[in-house]
């Protein structure tokens, strides 16, 4: 399992991390990976990923834009889905799951996000991530979708965009 920590715009979320007396002792049995949109780090379980993201919840709310758990290769879940699943037990994971969104990156930055129609397919959405060289589908709780709403850029959702996101559709 995986824990993806999508780094906010203009943070080296790697450097800070490893800047940090406190965050290094977090990690001392990890090895987070630099990747273009922040830091990837390999995890056990559910459990050991959601211990380490809360010993690191401070810099997660101060340099995060997001937190997402690899559930399986190429398939995310949000922190709150995660939560549910691992302390609620409220959330069994099977496919089709029917609250999905589906991000683009672009230039290795997050760009665009969109709600998945139940049932549809990753790569028939994507045509939708006009300009996205790569998506990622990321499974959450209904209450998570109904806030992002349609296709939208991350300069209506409120968040800051970076030089390379193109503008909205």
């Amino acid at each position: 399992m995986n824990i993806l920590l999508i780094q906010r715009e203009g943070t080296d979320l790697h450097h800070t991390l490893y800047s940090s007396e406190t965050s290094r002792h977090a990690l001392r049995f990890y090895h987070p990976k630099k990747i273009p949109c922040g830091v990837i780090i390999a995890v056990a379980s559910l459990g050991s990923a959601l211990s380490l993201v809360s010993e690191l919840r401070w810099y997660l709310r101060r340099y995060v834009r997001e937190t997402l758990f690899e559930v399986e290769p190429g398939i995310f879940c949000t922190h709150d889905l995660a939560q549910d699943i691992y302390y609620e037990r409220t959330a069994i994971l099977a496919k089709p799951w029917a609250f999905r969104r589906l991000y683009g990156f672009i230039a290795g930055k997050p760009a665009r996000r969109l709600v998945m129609a139940a049932g549809a397919a990753a790569q028939d959405c994507a045509a939708d991530l006009t300009g996205a060289e790569r998506t990622i589908e990321v499974w959450c709780t209904e209450d998570e979708v109904e806030d992002i709403g349609d296709l939208i850029t991350l300069e209506e959702a409120g968040e800051e965009p970076g030089p390379a996101d193109s503008p909205g559709p």
